[in-house]
Parts: C-alpha cells; structure tokens; sequence
C-alpha cells in the first residue's frame, strides 16, 4: 500500500469520526493528537494536515475513493469507517446515512458489506453486555458525591493485578491482528475490566458511566480505532490484510502492541480510581493516566513474545466468549 493509498483510508476514517456533526471538543482533541503523533513517524503521511483538510471541508470523499483502485483497499477503507462510527456502541441516523452513501460510492460486493456489519453488531452487542444496565441516576458524575471513603477490594492487590496484565496481554494480542473485528473488540474488554475492577471495590455502575471514565482518562473511544489503524496502516499491515484466515498474525505482528499500555494503564487507574472512592476529577485522572502509561510502554516490551504467542491462537469465537463473560 503506497502512501497515496494510506492517506485515502485514514481521511475516510476521519470523514466517519466526524459524521455527525457532534464529536465533543475533548474527541477532537484526542484525535488530533493521535493524528500528530502518527504524523512524526518517519516516512509517514503528513496525517495533522489530512486531519486538518477533513475538519476544514478541504478534503473530499471523492478524491479519497478515487484513489482507492484496488478491491481489498476499498473493503479495508469501509471496514474502518464501520468500526469509527460504531466505536461508541451506536450508529447515529447521520452515521448510518454515511456508510450507506460511503458503501454504495465504493462499489463493494452486498455479500462481503454484510458480512462487516454482522460483525461490528456482534461486536457492539457484546459491547453493551460488557457491563450491566443500571438506570443513568447511578452514575450520573464521575465523582462520587459525599466525603472521601477509601475502599478496600474484596479480592487481593496481586488478583487485580494479574486481571489487568490478562486483559492488557490479550488487547495486544487483538491489535496484531488483521481482522476488523480483532480491533472492535479491544474496548468492550477494557470496559469489561473497569467494571470488574469497580466491582471488585464494592461499585456497580453503568456502561454509560465506564465510557465517560475512560474518555476522561484521555483514551478516546473513536479515536483508539483510529489510532490502531493508523498504526497498523503505516506498518503496512492493513494493505496484506485481504485473504488473511482468522487466528494468523499479518506482517506487522513484529511490531508494538501498543494497546497492551493502554489497557495497562487504564486498569491501574481503574484501581485508583475505585480504591480513591471515585474523587478523582477529569484533569487528575488524565494526569494519572498519562503517568501509568509511561511505565506500561515499557512492560509491553517485555511481554511482547506473550502477547505474539496469544495473537496466534485467537479466533472470533474465543473473543466473543471472553467479551461475553465465558
């Protein structure tokens, strides 16, 4: 996949991240900071300013399809979009209308379109069974209102530990993968570990309220698909994706599992965050976040053979079991 190519996909990412029109100041954010990130890399495209076109109506969808000459580009570049607009476990009227157009302009096969939304509502129906419902008046703040009460889990500091090190190993695994549902999987996973982590100090809150801390934490739900396959389209990954059977590593599998730290640093806060009786404000857990993840950056280093041994042996319906509670 050449860079022209590359450029392509992720501005019809970005055109999903931003269909409808209400992506909060702290998503952009978030986004533009990945965007710049993955712009420093060395030979890559300059992605700040594709991110900058997208927001600015300089870019188009046209251009970016026409680009797009090759059949398995054009499905890698709708299974993005997909993944984007069902990154927060629903799909706005806007969002729908967007990948209808966007599909229909792309020219794929009915069969192989069915087949990629099947999975992402697999993926965004275990996503909402992550956590139990409770009614929104549960977790109406991130703060818990009321003094300050410490609370102890009800399983030991080294139990919790080897949760979070399991769901981080596995998400490293998932990101080494080609499949669109390997990356769809990775935050119902992280949302079925903070809420587990919560539980375990005594707290049982909704899904709405565990997306609401992870996004305040700093880690963006759109934008963490849009990092990852940022990653894995200037690793060259996504351009030998096509053909790829469930359970084998594509050719960026060499490379980092970066979301290992993320998913590290997210359960370490998580415990903070619960064994604090939920004090803490949006800008101390961003800080606390960013100060985990250093150290997790390194771990993944460590683990990265666990994680590539993992990646082998995963198929769709582990995941799911996993996701599910099995």
């Amino acid at each position: 996949m050449n860079p022209e190519q590359q450029r392509a996909i992720l501005t019809l990412a970005l055109f999903a991240a931003f269909a409808d029109g209400e992506k909060h100041a702290r998503e952009r954010e978030e986004i533009r900071r990945i965007a710049d990130a993955l712009a420093a890399d060395a030979g890559a495209p300059d992605l700040m300013r594709l991110y900058q076109d997208v927001l600015l109506k300089r870019a188009s969808l046209e251009s970016a399809i026409s680009a797009l000459t090759e059949a398995e580009h054009r499905q890698l570049a709708y299974e993005m979009a997909v993944c984007v607009c069902e990154a927060d476990g629903t799909t706005s009227e806007a969002e729908r209308r967007f990948l209808d157009d966007l599909k229909t302009r792309l020219g794929l096969d009915a069969a192989r379109v069915a087949a990629i939304e099947n999975e992402a509502d697999a993926m965004v129906s275990l996503s909402q069974a992550a956590a139990p419902y409770l009614p929104a008046t549960a977790a109406a703040t991130l703060a818990a209102p009321g003094p300050v009460v410490a609370a102890q889990p009800n399983v030991s500091e080294a139990e919790l530990d080897k949760s979070i090190l399991n769901y981080s190993l596995l998400n490293g695994a998932l990101e080494l993968l080609p499949q669109s549902w390997a990356s769809m999987a990775i935050i119902p996973l992280q949302i079925k570990m903070v809420y587990g982590i919560g539980k375990a100090h005594g707290v049982s809150l909704d899904q709405g309220h565990i997306k609401e801390f992870i996004a305040a934490a700093g880690v963006g739900l759109t934008s963490q698909y849009l990092e990852q396959f940022g990653r894995k389209l200037l690793g060259g990954l996504l351009g030998k994706a096509a053909g790829k059977t469930v359970g084998k590593i594509g050719g960026a599998a060499t490379g980092m599992a970066f979301s290992f730290a993320t998913t590290y640093a997210l359960g370490q806060l998580a415990k903070r965050y619960y064994a604090g009786g939920r004090r803490m404000d949006t800008g101390m857990l961003r800080d606390t976040f960013q100060n985990l993840l250093g150290p997790a950056k390194e771990m993944q280093t460590r683990y990265l053979p666990q994680i590539q041994q993992q990646a082998s042996s995963l198929d769709m319906g582990r995941v799911m079991a996993m996701v599910r509670g099995g």
